[in-house]
C-alpha cells in the first residue's frame, strides 16, 4: 500500500463534457485493469477504489441531469 492510496480512496469525480456554462457532465471513473488488483486483501482494493468512484459518480451524475433538466 502506497502513500498515495487515501488520497486515490476519496478522490473527487473527474468532470468532462462542457455544457451550460461551467457546469461539466461528470466524467465516469476508468475501470481499473484486471491485473492492478493483486488479490491479498488491501485495505484500499483498487476494485473498492472503483466502486466508491462509481457511487460518488452516480450521484454527481444524477445531480447533473437535474440541473440540466431545470436550465430547459
Amino acid at each position: 500500500m502506497g502513500a498515495n492510496d487515501d488520497q486515490r480512496a476519496t478522490a473527487p469525480v473527474p468532470t468532462a463534457t462542457p455544457q451550460a456554462e461551467g457546469d461539466a457532465m461528470p466524467a465516469e471513473p476508468r475501470r481499473p485493469e484486471p491485473d492492478e488488483c493483486c488479490h491479498s486483501g488491501c485495505a484500499f482494493c483498487v476494485q473498492d477504489m472503483y466502486e466508491d468512484a462509481m457511487d460518488r459518480y452516480r450521484a454527481a451524475l444524477k445531480d447533473w441531469q437535474a440541473r440540466q433538466g431545470q436550465r430547459q
